[in-house]
């Protein structure tokens, strides 16, 4: 019987050359087509858009409500709304728009108020639109500020460094917000590719840490996989890394003591992200009072090894 292969979710085969699976940002390197507006949630894409998106769309969307109705209010005519009279056509809208803004916010100065039902019944329609709209908008923003995330700093490369007798694989990470996290575990996996042009294979190698979890998280912890005999790095150079366009392939959990749940993390160096013959240098120090002082700048610090060229 054929023994299963090994797929962490990331498939085993395809015909070109990949630039890396995970990106500098923790995301997948997966560009999703052939999906339809029925597809979309507009929840989940506000939800994880990047904070200037966000603002930008809410921006977007105040000026187009507010246009729409300005564009209503100018068909009905300026008999319409009382106060809005104006020299120019142009004029006449900027007053409709700015009632439009009043409307929508409920702020309602009163310099300018409906007069005629057809006004009275879109002011009415508009009011309503702006308490769900703005009662939309304040749940997004809720929903983003409140939601749980890890903000771990990441090594900016690899090592390749002394380990006991042999060599190891390491790299080093840090909390980079001032919240707890606890009970972390590191999950760590070598992605080589294989085969000829036209008939690429990934293979999967999950390497074994010396310490694949920690209790506490206030400092940096630098993660390590010795290359011992039984490691798929054992005996490898960094040609031998190139060759294979070796990537590593990292998950980190933990638990948010602030919220009390469970967050995560991704991340991947590439064959040419790995610095052989270093170590990191030291990111802490204890200080004239006896206090530990962690430089988070520091976290990817590195030196090399004396003796390695």
């Amino acid at each position: 019987m054929e023994k299963p292969t090994f797929d962490p979710g990331l498939t085993q085969k395809f015909t070109v050359p990949l630039r890396r699976a995970i990106n500098k940002d923790g995301s997948f390197n997966v560009h999703r087509r052939g999906t339809t507006w029925r597809d979309t949630n507009g929840y989940l894409y506000l939800i994880n858009m990047h904070w200037t998106g966000f603002f930008a769309c809410v921006l977007v969307g105040y000026c187009a409500v507010n246009t729409l109705f300005a564009l209503v209010y100018y068909a009905l005519g300026p008999d319409q709304l009382q106060g809005a009279d104006a020299p120019t056509n142009f004029a006449h809208f900027l007053n409709s728009f700015f009632f439009s803004a009043h409307t929508l916010t409920t702020v309602g100065y009163g310099s300018i108020s409906p007069k005629g039902t057809a006004a009275n019944v879109v002011a009415a329609f508009e009011a309503m639109v702006g308490l769900m709209g703005f009662a939309l908008a304040t749940g997004l923003l809720y929903g983003r500020v409140s939601r749980p995330s890890a903000r771990i700093g990441f090594s900016s490369k690899m090592v390749i460094a002394p380990y006991q007798d042999g060599a190891s694989l390491q790299f080093r990470i840090v909390n980079l917000r001032v919240n707890n996290l606890m009970e972390l575990e590191a999950k760590v996996m070598l992605m080589v590719v294989e085969g000829s042009p036209g008939n690429l294979k990934r293979d999967y190698k999950v390497l074994k840490l010396e310490r694949p979890g920690v209790y506490f998280f206030p400092l940096t912890w630098t993660i390590v996989h010795p290359i011992d005999e039984h490691s798929p790095l054992h005996g490898k150079t960094a040609a031998d890394l190139e060759r294979l366009e070796a990537e590593i392939l990292i998950l980190i959990k933990g638990f948010d003591d602030t919220f009390s749940q469970t967050v995560h993390a991704r991340y991947s160096y590439r064959y040419d992200e790995i610095v052989w013959g270093a170590r990191y240098a030291p990111a802490f120090d204890v200080d004239e009072h006896g206090d530990i002082v962690l430089e988070v700048g520091k976290v990817g610090a590195i030196s090399a090894v004396s003796g390695s060229r």
